[in-house]
């Protein structure tokens, strides 16, 4: 049962919006240079990592999963699938948690799945179904075909290239931003990631490195043109991505206007919309 003061509370929710057009607007103890959990935009960065391991040849586009992972030779599914939610596997993984869906979505229970790829597709390839199941073999697939972690091939294909540094799956605690709750200095616990779901929605950045990413990724194009990952409607490349607490929305035009707005608390849908309204008020 909740107390009067529960009942009556409204919960905060910080905000920061930065654009092309002038300084970080933040508000609600928001920070641009803490790091918070960014949910699904993850998966525009474990696109942009298949996209240059295809580049070195460490991979191909149409490798099929079994090539790298024990999964039922001729699915028919491949990286590219995958990458695009064209795999037929179905959006979440099956038996999540309620309070953190994602804690005990190891390694092995992801292997299990693998090995039944052909029963646990929903759809048969090509079909599109939104998947973070998908993008959780395809992290998976790259870190067998690289011979090192998630983190480390991300590190040395992405982050880097890009002179990008504020993005990891293990911010320190001192550095992490989590979403205030009802109560006056309690923070809300977020969900853990770090796990086989990490490659679709588990990794933590500060807004500045996504800015910087959104720019050097969608704008100056320095590792070449933006991955499949992206989402595309007009002339706005985006991706939005949230966990429990924390959603955010990054996109830019090919114009050069770019917009990173993330919030803690709050709906996605709102999210979204504020930063779709930042890039038509410039338009």
């Amino acid at each position: 049962m909740q107390t009067p003061t529960e009942r009556t509370a409204v919960r905060r929710i910080p905000t920061c919006v930065l654009t092309d057009a002038g300084p970080p607007r933040v508000t609600g103890g928001h920070a641009v240079d803490r790091h918070v959990q960014i949910g699904s935009l993850t998966k525009a960065l474990t696109g942009t990592l298949l996209s240059r391991m295809a580049e070195t040849g460490a991979v191909g586009l149409d490798d099929p999963v079994e090539r790298w992972l024990p999964a039922p030779p001729g699915t028919g599914v491949t990286l590219l699938n995958l990458a695009r939610h064209t795999s037929g596997l179905p959006r979440l993984p099956p038996r999540l948690g309620r309070r953190d869906p994602y804690a005990g979505f190891d390694r092995a229970e992801l292997l299990r799945l693998v090995s039944a790829l052909d029963t646990v597709a929903v759809r048969p390839p090509g079909d599109e179904e939104y998947s973070n199941l998908g993008y959780a073999v395809l992290g998976a697939a790259l870190a067998a075909a690289g011979g090192a972690t998630y983190e480390e091939l991300l590190d040395t294909h992405v982050l880097r290239p890009s002179g990008v540094t504020e993005v990891t799956a293990h911010p320190s605690p001192g550095q992490r931003l989590t979403a205030p709750g009802l109560l006056p200095g309690v923070r809300r616990r977020p969900w853990t990631m770090d796990g086989a779901i990490l490659p679709a929605g588990g990794l933590w950045a500060t807004p500045r490195a996504v800015a910087d990413l959104v720019v050097r990724l969608l704008v100056e194009r320095r590792l070449g043109e933006p991955s499949v990952s992206w989402q595309s409607a007009g002339k706005v490349r985006w991706h939005n991505g949230a966990t429990g607490d924390a959603s955010v929305f990054a996109g830019a035009v090919d114009d050069g206007r770019w917009v990173v707005v993330h919030r803690l608390n709050g709906r996605p849908d709102d999210t979204d919309r504020a930063g779709i309204e930042a890039l038509r008020q410039r338009a």
